[in-house]
């Protein structure tokens, strides 16, 4: 949110051969009746780049964590604006390796850190968190926040810092004792 009617959206487009997918930039400035095309955030990839999440950091910089597939490796990679989106440069690779691909959630903690929460789809199935104290630019070793999944299905986490600030972290989950049904979760914990 920019402003009362002003708001920029991040997607996911179909690429030119109509095939899963490729980011975008796109914004409102009259509360949602219209919106414009910003930008498309990198080039077309040869597989797939989807699922942004997004944080402004200081004035018109924002920071995009973008679930990669190009077969047969799969990663998370961060784009940066320094435009307020008009334009964006690869960044960093802050996930080298998400095993069968997971998307991020991205989020600013109210110390100024950036906290990355993803899953990881390749043995131990796993929760995972990174943070960075520098926009982005370097990330911490990975934190696991739980290593007991029961296989691959899992993942797509949201994270909201709370007023004590714990992290609240939820997504889907299936875990060795209990799976193979898979349940939504949630951990709290504490990104000091």
């Amino acid at each position: 949110m920019n402003g009362k009617s002003d708001c920029t959206l991040f997607l996911t487009a179909s690429k030119a051969d109509g095939r899963e997918g490729r980011p975008l930039c796109v914004r409102t400035t009259d509360g949602g009746k219209t919106w414009q095309f910003v930008a498309w955030i990198g080039d077309e990839p040869k597989g797939y780049a989807i699922m942004p999440s997004t944080v402004r950091l200081d004035g018109k910089e924002q920071l995009t964590a973008i679930r990669r597939r190009d077969d047969p490796k799969k990663w998370i990679e961060t784009y940066r604006s320094l435009d307020d989106g008009k334009t964006w440069k690869l960044d960093k690779v802050p996930v080298p390796d998400s095993g069968e691909g997971n998307p991020a959630s991205m989020i600013r903690l109210a110390d100024g850190r950036i906290c990355l929460t993803y899953g990881v789809r390749a043995v131990p199935y796993r929760l995972c968190a990174k943070l960075s104290s520098d926009g982005g630019r370097t990330w911490s070793k990975e934190i696991v926040l739980r290593d007991d999944g029961g296989g691959r299905d899992i993942g797509y986490p949201r994270s909201v810092q709370r007023p004590d600030g714990t992290v609240l972290t939820v997504y889907y989950f299936w875990d060795k004792k209990t799976g193979p049904e898979r349940y939504i979760a949630a951990t709290i914990w504490d990104p000091k």
